[in-house]
């Protein structure tokens, strides 16, 4: 069988342009690329795939973020004899189809090979953001490996909440592959040959201490290997009793922490150690939280709930109105961006 790499690196999900362009999230953008590339050269990858959402807003892309964008996919393009990059749903302008994205100027760069249709070769799958029925193709598809963004049932997107079934793509239609790799998920899991690799890094406080983010480096025939990024940015929701005995090991200039109130304390007190934590490891936020008496009985457990797009839809079809197409609600819907 022919091989499309011998050694391959991956990553997914950065979102250029989220946190409100802010040029901060920019930075680590960046600050990851450069560190994916170091630990890519030293693993002798010659092949890049990047599993979806390089931008994060689909109707418009920032001056600032577009040229941090820019800088940092010609660094890829630079380090890599091939970069196949999948279009995954905040590229796409529309939610159903894939004739607009925002990403359309990479297409330029010499080592670049766009995955806005199914890509097949060399006993390798790759799969953009799946629209419509597709997803009923791909159990056909003798390969080794498969890559794509998908939205599977029964996975986590995030620490507590679980993807419920709507009725399309199935863990059963992707059984062919040695391995499926996607992006979509934030967070990192597995089940049977599926691999959900987790994000480039983490993005707020629904990525609470859960820092096994990073890149997935695979050379043919191997496991997959799973590298965290060490300074990537951290969120951490901490007992204020906690954070005075082990401030030194929780905090450091890459840090979000949530702080809960669970001593007696002044607000003049809570102040000051704020500012001194703040001063002292450079963190990048410290809030403070008073303890309610409902966090404290909370015992925790999954949940679960609808998309937004699937209970938006579920309402407007329960419209009945003479004067109102309710078809053309959704269809409009459909077509709307999302932040």
């Amino acid at each position: 069988m022919e091989q499309l790499f011998k050694h391959v690196a991956c990553f997914t999900d950065i979102h250029y342009g989220l946190k409100q362009n802010s040029r901060l999230h920019l930075d680590d953008c960046s600050r990851f690329v450069d560190w994916f590339i170091a630990e890519s050269k030293a693993r002798s990858c010659e092949t890049c795939i990047f599993l979806g959402d390089w931008h994060h807003h689909r109707a418009s892309v920032n001056v600032a973020t577009m040229n941090a964008s820019i800088k940092d996919l010609k660094k890829l393009n630079d380090a890599f004899e091939k970069v196949y990059f999948i279009l995954g749903n905040h590229d796409l302008y529309y939610r159903d189809k894939r004739e607009l994205n925002s990403i359309e100027y990479a297409r330029d760069l010499s080592n670049f090979v766009m995955i806005d249709e199914h890509f097949e070769q060399d006993g390798v799958a790759i799969i953009p953001w799946l629209v419509g029925n597709e997803h009923k193709k791909l159990s056909k598809m003798n390969v080794k490996y498969m890559f794509g963004h998908f939205e599977l049932p029964y996975f986590k997107m995030n620490a507590m909440v679980e993807m419920p079934d709507h009725g399309g793509i199935k863990a059963d239609d992707l059984t062919g592959p040695e391995y499926v790799f996607s992006g979509h998920f934030h967070k990192r899991q597995y089940k049977n040959n599926i691999h959900y690799m987790g994000n480039a890094f983490p993005h707020n406080y629904s990525d609470v201490d859960d820092n096994q983010r990073g890149a997935m480096f695979l050379e043919w025939g191997g496991e997959p290997q799973y590298v965290n990024w060490e300074e990537c940015p951290k969120y951490k929701v901490i007992m204020l009793s906690e954070l005075l005995d082990s401030h030194q090991d929780l905090l450091d200039e890459y840090t979000y922490a949530r702080v809960k109130l669970n001593i007696s304390i002044s607000y003049e007190e809570a102040n000051f150690i704020r500012e001194k934590m703040a001063e002292q490891y450079g963190v990048r936020e410290l809030q403070l939280i008073p303890v309610k008496e409902e966090e404290e009985a909370y015992e925790g457990g999954e949940i679960e709930f609808e998309s937004v797009d699937k209970i938006v839809i579920s309402q407007l079809e329960t419209i009945e109105s003479p004067t109102i197409n309710k078809q053309t609600l959704i269809d409009i819907y459909n077509n709307l961006e999302t932040q």
